[in-house]
Formats: structure tokens, C-alpha cells, sequence
């Protein structure tokens, strides 16, 4: 329907635009007594705020979160949790210029064709702003996965362009201002270098992300239509500029040989995990694995052709405000968001369905 509601059993909605008043979600069926605080989600929103490096936006939001309901005392109550951040930057006469034209590589021109209406100012509901929610709502399925099920999601930053590390170091990204696997001097200097002279060319350029699940209960998942990764690709792809997932190796696989790319099993566990924790849409209890790639932002000063609501052609289009150069830097948290809301449904989806099955007592392969 509306597409504004994910997960089946913990559900979260959002709602609010880049220029307007507010942004707000409802998360509904969140088990009850687990420790939550606006501190503990604010954590998460400020690696994802608007203005927090000089290699992302300078539109500055504090992106303040309040708290309005389904927590007393600092737990949750099992009642629906509203969640509330104030747009306080709006600077929608960046925009006015455009009202009437559809900025090629965006969604102004779909919003329009589908509702016969569109909010030019920064996209409105297009924009990524309205990501801000996920990550706040992805902070408390963080902490039900982490206090109930014991499961930590994590992510970082793997390539910035044409720049990219095999290495996949949470820590380590956290203490860059690029979200980077790779924290060494010579890598940050050069990431620096490429991302001024990226700036300066009124250009933009792309990323890729690499998001883990330590500890997924084996079992989560379902079959068919409801495998695991599925769910995740819909999450992942659910995210502005993300235009390919992979789980585990991915088309990485798509060069290997059988014999190269199952995993194979013994009484001492896997030999590997190509397939990313993932067998049949069915968690195997190893780490899941997803990787994203996100294309360069279309928000460019560059002149470039588009169209008006006439039809008229206009040869040099040009995108004010305020935008990043690399949407990938500060798109870490909403992946671990989706990542964490997609396992925790799946999770109590499981726990519904198969609760009565006693897996202690089954056959486990130790991971």
C-alpha cells in the first residue's frame, strides 16, 4: 500500500519531509522491559546528522530525539513507542527555482506522475532525511536484539569511489570522519584529497557499505517468499541511492566453481561462510553478511538537462542546496538500522511460529 510501514510483527512507521515541521515514527510490538533513553538513540543519530563532517551536508541538524511515549522509567512498556525529531535548518528557498522542474536522477519527476503532487522543497518525502527515523528506530531494535537475543549489528564504509578496502573494522570506522574500514594515515590522507577535489568539481561520487549480524538465532528466517536474505535485499534496497545488494560473496560468487563456493560443514563447524549465515532464507547461526552499493548523489551544482512540468526542455539544470558529495559516509547507521529492524522481526516471526521446537536438543554446528 503506502510503503510507509515495515516489519510484520515489530512494526515501525515514519512519517515527515525534509522541509517540514517534524519526523516522527511509531514502533508497535516492541517486547516490553528493555532499557531504552533518548542518550542511548541519540548515539546512533549523530554518526547519521546533517553537518556532524565537512565531507557531508553542512545543512546542520541537531536532530534531537524526544521520546513521547512507550517508555516509563526507562524501559519499554510493550505499548507503541513514538518517537519525534524537529526539523530546525529548513531552508526550502534553495528550491523555489525548481518547483517546476524535475532534477534529473531524482524522484521528483515518479512523486509527480504518481500523486499528481510533489514537494520540491529537498524532495520532500524522497529525501533522505526522512532515513533519520529508521536510525532511530533501528537504535531500539539494536537494543531488544542485543539484550534479549544477545545478536550486535555493526557496519562500515568499504569504498568511496574508486577507493576501497578489503579490510571490515566497525572501531575503527567509528573514529573517521569517513565511516572507513581502513583508518591508516596514507588511506584517510588520499580519501581526503579525492573528496575535496570531488567537491570542488561539483560532483559526486559513490560507496559501498558492508553491514554484519553476530550471533543471529539459527532458524531465523522462513522459506520462500520469507527467506532472510530477502527481506534484507528488500530492507537494503528500501535506502535512498542504494542500487545493489549482496549478501555474503555475492556476484563474487558468480566466478567461483561449486566446489569453491559452498561452505562445507564438519562436527568442528564451517569451512567458510560464502553464503553470508544464510541457507534456504534460514539463518545458520554464522555471521550475516551484506554489502550495499550506493550510487553517486544526483545533487550536483553541474548544469545538466531535464524537463519542466510542461514538457519544456531545460538545458542546464542546476540542484542548489545543501547536499553531500558522498551520500555513502553518513549512510553506516541506516544500514545497520534496516539490518537490525529486519532480523528482530524476523526473530519474533520465528519465536512465533517455531517457538515449541527445541533446538537445544538438535544437532548444532559449532560457529
Amino acid at each position: 500500500m503506502s510503503g510507509n510501514t515495515f516489519g510484520q510483527i515489530f512494526t515501525v512507521t515514519t512519517c515527515g519531509e525534509s522541509h517540514g515541521k517534524a519526523l516522527a515514527c511509531i514502533i508497535d510490538n516492541c517486547p516490553p522491559g528493555v532499557e531504552i533513553s533518548e542518550e542511548m538513540i541519540q548515539k546512533d543519530l549523530d554518526r547519521r546528522r546533517p553537518g556532524s563532517t565537512r565531507f557531508g551536508t553542512p545543512r546542520n541538524e541537531a536532530d534531537a530525539v524526544r521520546i513521547i511515549s512507550g517508555v516509563f522509567e526507562g524501559k519499554t512498556t510493550g505499548t507503541p513507542i513514538g518517537l519525534l525529531i524537529e526539523n530546525t535548518s529548513q531552508r526550502s528557498q534553495d528550491y523555489s527555482e525548481i518547483m517546476n522542474s524535475f532534477r534529473p536522477g531524482h524522484a521528483d519527476y515518479t512523486y509527480f506522475l504518481k500523486y499528481g503532487i510533489r514537494d520540491y522543497r529537498g524532495g520532500g518525502r524522497a529525501s533522505a532525511r526522512e532515513t533519520a527515523m529508521r536510525v532511530a528506530a533501528g537504535a531500539v531494535a539494536k537494543a531488544v536484539l542485543k539484550d534479549l537475543f544477545g545478536v550486535t549489528v555493526s557496519g562500515c564504509v568499504t569504498a568511496i569511489g574508486k577507493i576501497s578496502t578489503d579490510k571490515y573494522d566497525p572501531e575503527v570506522a567509528l573514529n573517521n570522519p569517513f565511516n572507513f574500514a581502513d583508518g591508516s594515515e596514507a588511506t584517510l590522507m588520499v580519501l581526503e584529497q579525492y573528496l575535496d577535489e570531488i567537491r570542488l568539481s561539483q560532483d559526486s561520487c559513490g560507496a559501498v557499505i558492508e553491514a554484519r549480524a553476530q550471533h543471529v538465532p539459527v532458524g531465523t528466517g522462513s522459506p520462500v517468499f520469507g527467506r532472510l536474505d530477502a527481506t534484507l535485499a528488500l530492507a537494503m534496497m528500501s535506502i535512498n541511492a542504494v542500487k545493489g545488494v549482496e549478501i555474503g560473496d555475492g556476484f563474487a560468487l558468480a566466478a567461483m566453481r561449486g566446489t569453491e563456493a559452498r561452505d562445507l560443514m564438519s562436527h568442528n563447524g564451517f569451512s567458510s561462510n560464502h553464503s553470508g549465515g544464510i541457507l534456504g532464507g534460514i539463518a545458520t547461526g554464522q555471521d550475516i553478511k551484506v554489502r550495499l552499493a550506493f550510487k553517486p548523489t544526483s545533487s550536483i551544482m553541474t548544469p545538466g538537462a531535464s524537463v519542466d512540468k510542461n514538457g519544456n526542455d531545460i538545458p542546464n539544470l542546476v540542484t542548489k542546496g545543501r547536499h553531500d558529495p558522498c551520500v555513502g559516509i553518513r549512510a553506516v547507521p541506516i544500514v545497520e538500522a534496516m539490518m537490525a529492524l529486519t532480523i528482530l522481526d524476523a526473530i519474533m516471526l520465528d519465536r512465533a511460529q517455531c517457538g515449541s521446537v527445541d533446538r537445544e536438543s538438535l544437532f548444532h554446528i559449532p560457529v
